[in-house]
């Protein structure tokens, strides 16, 4: 069996048995991500030892990091969209050429965040509200990591070009090692000889850097291996043959860049929340930091069915099999509130001791579990809001996960945390309602959204 026709055989075997398919495609994504997610507890653990500046020192490198995964991510997104709807039509040159497509556009982003984050990083950092020795801290961290932006974009769409074509395993597999190897390098490059085995490099907050950095090359070059030498996947790569197509660029971009954008409003945001938060301590955002870390556990098996709705609902949507296709989405978003609750009750039950892992400092302790216990409550409503976005992005509708960031964020969470803190002066948890308060808005908007577009659907049935 060829290429073509296995693709085409793995497309039936989703079609006769969708929600089957929906774990054939997420489980490997959630070990990966799972992998992912152990690092980063991991690594808070190590950045933890050094103390309450250093967490906040990281903390005020992630709203960078959202904008560079927001364009790596969001774009990947309107990539996987766009090759799945080509193999649901048997259109494997249009799949190619969406692949090579997406190549250049990494090319891009690229170089225009290299040069972004090394011309203006510290001066963004300090415009987040980043001073003294935290200042210090972040510029060290963001100075190196800045060299390995390219690598981790690449690798980011790679992923997605894979995930367009139903391969979920091979990501899982190199996520896997360069986490693993980025667990094995942290603790060489932060700390001190004396604190490890007489090895250690002690380089602190840029030894975790250096740590990433290394991994992501590792990650990339496989990546190259196993797509350019070997010919792994389904798609195939003839980047001398390649020819602009506007269109598939808007096929994309369409998808891709509200996604990003929303990404970027998220980064922003974030911003603006370390900004309202440092005025009550560095403390407080460390703990902001440390909860954040906790997010990734609730939300590591929601992200990874979204990522599989995303694929099936294309490959369906292309494939014109609307009754599966609602059968999908409805199966995906139950699954994902229903895990999403058990996962919340857990994390209220146990908020202290989780938090107990990356910090003895009682202050960031008890700001943290604060916020994981109120947010146990909003946490299924954020899952079923991921999800939705994921399938209308699927359908190739990306504009509406952009609007419905724009409003939770800019348009109710940031405003409402400004006024509860400076205007009425409210004490910290204030901040965490107004975080809620937009998550129930955008539920609310998300749902509304989903229902219009089963709506279409139907009567593109009837014409």
């Amino acid at each position: 069996m060829d290429l073509g026709q296995k693709e085409e055989s793995r497309l039936n075997i989703f079609l006769s048995n969708p929600s089957k398919a929906l774990w054939t495609l997420a489980l490997p994504i959630m070990a990966g991500m799972g992998i992912q997610t152990l690092y980063n507890i991991v690594d808070m653990i190590f950045i933890g030892q050094l103390g309450g500046e250093a967490i906040a020192g990281i903390a005020f490198n992630m709203p960078l990091f959202f904008l560079a995964l927001g364009l790596t991510m969001g774009l990947g997104v309107g990539v996987t969209a766009s090759i799945a709807r080509f193999i649901g039509k048997n259109d494997k040159s249009g799949a190619d050429n969406s692949a090579e497509h997406a190549i250049a556009i990494a090319f891009f982003i690229s170089l225009l965040l290299f040069i972004v984050v090394a011309t203006f990083g510290k001066k963004i950092l300090f415009i987040f509200g980043a001073e003294g020795l935290i200042l210090s801290l972040a510029w060290d961290y963001l100075q190196v990591i800045c060299i390995g932006l390219p690598f981790m974009v690449f690798s980011g769409f790679f992923r997605s070009i894979l995930a367009g074509e139903g391969d979920m395993k091979l990501p899982m597999l190199v996520a896997g090692l360069g986490t693993i190897l980025n667990i094995i390098l942290d603790p060489l490059f932060i700390f001190d000889l004396d604190n490890f085995g007489g090895i250690g490099f002690g380089m602190g907050v840029k030894g975790a850097a250096i740590a990433t950095v290394i991994s992501q090359c590792i990650v990339f070059f496989i990546f190259i291996y196993m797509l350019f030498v070997k010919e792994h996947a389904y798609i195939t790569f003839r980047i001398k043959d390649f020819s602009f197509s506007s269109e598939i660029i808007w096929d994309i971009i369409k998808v891709g860049l509200p996604a990003s954008l929303s990404m970027i409003v998220m980064a922003v945001g974030q911003g603006v929340f370390n900004r309202i938060l440092i005025f009550f301590s560095a403390d407080t955002v460390a703990a902001y930091q440390v909860a954040g870390r906790i997010d990734m556990l609730v939300f590591l098996p929601i992200f990874s069915i979204a990522a599989a709705l995303t694929t099936l609902v294309g490959m369906f949507y292309g494939a014109k099999k609307f009754d599966i296709l609602r059968y999908t989405v409805k199966y995906g978003i139950i699954a994902a509130f229903s895990i999403t609750v058990i996962m919340s009750i857990l994390l209220y039950i146990f908020a202290s001791k989780v938090i107990g892992f990356f910090t003895t400092e009682i202050a960031i302790i008890n700001i943290a579990v604060t916020f994981l216990r109120l947010f146990a409550f909003v946490y299924p409503l954020i899952a079923v809001g991921i999800t939705t976005g994921r399938v209308l992005q699927g359908l190739g509708k990306g504009l509406p996960v952009l609007v419905i960031t724009i409003i939770r964020v800019l348009g109710v969470s940031a405003p409402l945390a400004l006024i509860f803190i400076f205007k009425m002066g409210k004490p910290v948890e204030w901040v965490w309602y107004a975080m809620m308060i937009s998550t129930g808005v955008a539920f609310i908007i998300a749902c509304y959204w989903l229902f219009i577009s089963m709506r279409e659907l139907n009567r593109m049935e009837l014409t």
